[in-house]
């Protein structure tokens, strides 16, 4: 077998399904966060403090992913290029289910088969970027959907943590130690 083209030995690098799911989900990323400040700016207008500040802590969060990927894509030759769309605030209940939609989407289907080719690929950084940022949509769509049941609650200011590593999102004060990277508490970025 020769280096580069797996069909005619040309010296092209082949583009592994890793690095475009890595391109994938840094474009996803970046959307969100782009998507969530937007509606950290709708809740804040409309009163909703708490949840201004859980819009700006993901915001944050999905930044810190998209660029971890992007870390990623650049060690495997690649590109991180991203297509932003345009984003406008909803009602706050619209708001609320669409951003609990995409989290559930990424942590129950995406990124499992992203980490399901990574694995196949033996790809271990993309592993990690995508185990990381999946644990940390969990959590996202556990506060989105807690903030939907009670919107009136969310009205009073919150405070939340981010790790400024890997975007873990904690309410209230920040864990000792990050349970996705370690850091300690003081890397940690309040909203």
């Amino acid at each position: 077998m020769t280096n580069g083209c797996c069909c005619c030995g040309c010296g092209k690098k082949e583009e592994g399904v890793t690095l475009k799911n890595l391109i994938a989900a840094y474009n996803g990323e970046s959307n969100a966060s782009a998507k969530y400040a937007v509606y950290s700016e709708k809740a804040k207008s409309e009163g909703y403090l708490g949840l201004a500040a859980l819009f700006a802590a993901a915001s944050k969060a999905e930044t810190l992913h998209a660029a971890r990927h992007a870390r990623v894509i650049k060690a495997l030759g690649g590109e991180a290029v991203a297509e932003i769309a345009t984003y406008e605030g909803k009602s706050i209940e619209e708001m609320l289910k669409d951003a609990i939609a995409g989290e559930t989407e990424e942590f129950t289907h995406m990124y499992p088969g992203f980490i399901a080719d990574a694995e196949k690929e033996g790809q271990a950084a993309a592993i990690a970027s995508f185990k990381g940022a999946l644990e940390a949509e969990v959590v996202h769509a556990r506060l989105y959907t807690e903030a939907l049941e009670n919107t009136e609650a969310w009205k009073a200011e919150r405070a939340f943590y981010v790790c400024s590593i890997c975007g873990w999102t904690e309410e209230g004060q920040a864990p000792e130690k990050c349970p996705i990277c370690g850091v300690s508490a003081e890397k940690f970025l309040k909203f």
